[in-house]
């Protein structure tokens, strides 16, 4: 089955680079005229291509550059049996010899860097690699929006590059925006984690820096946008069950409140479509409160295509329509239904509103069939291929792109974006504890550092998921030699540390050495795509080697975690013997560089954590299956994420520590707000806690307003420490007390800032009324609240109330 050929490659896709794969790929790429098919294409409508071809280019509309686009699909379309129009509908689309229309393969990935997963995209001599940047989870905890930006202009450069030598098509199917409700998840390395802002600010500026072309950026028509390649933001939606405990993707059904559709799944999607101008949106294997999402008028109709208005196609997970008829047995659907479903989910006179493009071949082999028993009309075919062609079009294909001719092999692997990936890596590693300034190491007191443990001479682990073949690797084990004598032991074979058989030479390494660098974690073994956790732990005899070696060590412990998902270390947390504690994530393929840098203090961490680290018992109080994010006292139900989440913590959201200190002093805040209604505006009600003061006038419906009011202040941030370094302020509103069934707070804004030693730096902040302190109740109106709203910043460093005054 392809789903099973699916999962192998996502699952073991580090495995594709140790195996000489694609072999197949590079021999078919010869004899293929299409996007990754060699040197000689350039691009569809080249005249001379079609002279080639014993065709006259002037005779085909779709090929004349002065009409436009939607006009020029129109006639490709046109001019197409229904029996060359359905095999096109699938990630390979077999092209139109006749019509000199080639090949084209949809399915690429650029996760975190250009991947090989998917069938677009290849290495080989010529092009041995990419830069793999670090996984999402630890990029995301740098909490800097240039940086996201500045690595999907890297990738899209490497991609266009891989593209001009015919070695990567133009499409990518990336970034993955679900949001981490539950710490088990397998797929957390790929996301941007928990709170649905952070994860749809992102996704906005990874998607503009793959996508813009610069000076093109605030074009008026967005349906002819030029785009640099094609991002896809996935998987839509409230997908975040993968394989726990017999229950899996393709089968499961999410059941999911309204409240918590709008409030948290749904989020992410709409900014990556409304403030990313994303050109395409993947529907999930799952379905929602019943329905497949990929036959779902109303998650694909009436939202993407409708109140988000989409300009560009939407795509299902690969082989979603197969899971619709034989996972999920769908109304009892054929193969024929399926299909017919699936391009139906929200017919419209006007534009296609249903799925366009099907990974798999569900739509090219029955479709026709389809039509022929009356089950589809071939309109609706028609409208879905000209979405296809008119992003395509805005790409390049057909006309070429003279912008991004000249890139080719020195754009890949280039020095500065291997630079690049080392400082994302740099930003985003959290200091979780540091004992009487541990951290940093002092250089010429270490002469001799035992570095051990499962990850300490990690390589393919540090780069996750997606991930292609690396230019290069520094692991820890190369980045620490450079500092003095290292003695290197694995204490564990390997991350499941299933014996103790190990620890002892890293305790004898530990007894003699200056310093104790122990490297420990997860891997692509405990959580990963179609894998997800059981608990919060970490691996095997794993607790026992550090707790042995720290006992033993001469000199000071340092402990590196490397994981996607948070993991219960209290023990180390409670441990002096453990000095000091770093998070890498899994930090690419410069990650032993960026962490050396970081425990010699050739870089000051700042990053924050982008997911709750829970206590181990979190997964004993509630199912991975239920959906519910807020706590249900009466039944011992905690809530997830940090906007619901009502027990303890290893580490909170948004913590991390830095080598300095920082001072904050507001500026200019804005204390109140007053909102007049019109005639046509009305008060709404809203739930309170009993005893509750409720104003007059609760609430009012933010669809009913113009949202055009704002408040702002400034923050001046001074580094009161010895040493320079960024800080992250991060920014929460926290509703009126007494509201019902809401949220405690929920980040509005964030920004990183460098402040040097003794220094200051004043950082200003805006804020729309309507986004910030908007509040969704039960029956999913957004709402904007009378009362007392409270703007905190970091964990209640500084804060103050705004009143927010509605009157009729």
């Amino acid at each position: 089955m392809a789903i099973n050929i699916f999962n192998f490659l996502v699952c073991f896709s580090i495995a594709s680079f140790v195996i000489s794969s694609n072999a197949r790929r590079v021999l078919d790429s010869k004899n293929v005229d299409g996007n990754n098919g060699g040197s000689n294409f350039t691009h569809v409508c080249d005249p001379s291509r079609f002279s080639d071809l014993g065709l006259d280019v002037s005779t085909f509309g779709f090929c004349d550059s002065k009409l436009s686009y939607d006009d020029r699909a129109k006639d490709l379309v046109d001019r197409m049996t229904l029996a060359e129009k359905v095999r096109q509908l699938g990630n390979s689309a077999k092209g139109v010899p006749r019509l000199g229309l080639p090949k084209y393969e949809w399915w690429s990935e650029a996760l975190h860097g250009v991947s090989n997963v998917g069938p677009g995209t290849y290495f080989d001599d010529l092009i041995p690699g990419a830069t793999s940047f670090p996984t999402v989870i630890l990029t995301t905890a740098a909490f800097n929006e240039s940086l996201w930006k500045q690595i999907g202009q890297a990738v899209s450069t490497e991609a266009r590059a891989m593209y001009n030598l015919g070695r990567a098509g133009l499409t990518y199917w990336s970034p993955n925006v679900n949001v981490v409700r539950d710490p088990r998840w397998g797929r957390a390395t790929e996301t941007p984690g928990e709170d649905p802002y952070v994860v749809g600010v992102y996704a906005s500026n990874y998607v503009r820096g793959l996508q813009d072309v610069e000076g093109t950026e605030n074009a008026t028509d967005l349906n002819s946008r030029p785009l640099k390649v094609s991002s896809c933001c996935k998987h839509y939606a409230a997908y975040d069950v993968d394989n726990w405990l017999g229950v899996d993707r393709y089968h499961f059904d999410a059941r999911v409140t309204e409240q918590d559709m709008a409030e948290t799944f749904l989020k992410p999607f709409e900014m990556c479509v409304k403030d990313g101008d994303v050109s395409s949106v993947m529907c999930s294997y799952n379905r929602v409160n019943g329905i497949p999402t990929c036959a779902d008028p109303k998650l694909l109709k009436e939202t993407i295509r409708g109140d988000w208005d989409l300009h560009g196609y939407i795509v299902s997970d690969c082989d979603s329509l197969e899971v619709m008829v034989n996972g999920h047995k769908w109304l009892g659907d054929t193969k024929e239904d399926a299909a017919a479903q699936a391009l139906k989910a929200g017919y419209s006179m006007l534009i296609t509103l249903g799925m366009d493009l099907d990974c798999g071949v569900y739509y090219t082999n029955f479709t026709q069939n389809s039509v022929r028993q009356g089950k589809v009309k071939e309109v609706e075919i028609d409208r879905s291929l000209k979405n296809l062609y008119v992003v395509l079009m805005r790409l390049g294909f057909f006309d070429g792109n003279p912008t991004f001719k000249s890139l080719g092999k020195k754009d890949v692997c280039s020095k500065q974006h291997i630079e690049l990936a080392t400082e994302a890596a740099r930003e985003g590693i959290v200091l979780l504890k540091n004992v009487n300034e541990t951290l940093p190491l002092k250089s010429k007191k270490i002469k001799k550092l035992a570095v051990v443990g499962p990850h300490a001479n990690a390589t393919a682990a540090m780069i996750g998921n997606y991930a292609g073949i690396p230019c290069q690797f520094t692991s820890p084990l190369g980045a620490f030699s450079s500092y003095g004598e290292v003695k290197y032991e694995m204490g564990c074979d390997g991350v499941a540390c299933a014996n103790d058989s190990l620890i002892f030479p890293a305790m004898k390494a530990a007894k003699h050495a200056d310093a104790t660098i122990i490297f420990a974690g997860l891997d692509l073994s405990v959580e990963a795509e179609s894998l997800d956790r059981v608990d919060l732990l970490l691996p095997g005899y794993q607790t026992q080697f550090i707790n042995q070696v720290a006992q033993v060590s001469k000199g000071p412990v340092i402990l590196v975690i490397m994981s996607a998902g948070g993991v219960d270390i209290s023990f180390a947390k409670q441990n002096d013997n453990i000095n000091a504690i770093l998070w890498a994530g899994y930090p690419g393929e410069e990650g032993g560089r960026a962490i050396a840098d970081v425990a010699f203090g050739h870089y000051n961490p700042g990053g924050r954590l982008p997911l709750t680290w829970y206590e181990a018992g979190y997964v004993d109080m509630l199912p991975m299956t239920s959906m519910k994010l807020r706590p249900i006292d009466s039944l011992g139900y905690p809530g997830r994420t940090y906007k619901f989440y009502n027990g303890s913590t290893v580490y909170p959201f948004g913590y991390g520590l830095s080598y300095t200190q920082f001072n904050y002093t507001l500026r200019s805040a804005r204390k109140s707000l007053d909102i007049k209604l019109r005639k046509s505006q009305h008060c709404r009600d809203i739930e309170y806690k009993d005893n509750e003061y409720k104003p007059p006038c609760p609430s009012v419906l933010i669809d009913d307003l113009e949202c055009n009011h704002e408040f702002g202040f400034g923050i001046e941030v001074k580094n009161v420490g010895k040493k320079d370094g960024s800080e992250v302020i991060i920014i929460y509103s926290k509703p009126p007390i007494g509201i019902a069934a809401t949220h405690t707070k929920q980040v509005i804004g964030f920004k990183r800032v460098f402040v040097k030693a003794g220094k200051s730096e004043t950082v200003n902040f805006v804020f729309n009324a309507c986004k910030s302190l908007g509040v969704v109740n039960y029956n999913a109106y957004n709402l904007l609240t009378s009362g007392r709203h409270t703007i905190m910043l970091g964990d209640d460093v500084v804060s103050f109330p705004i009143q927010l005054n509605i009157k009729e």
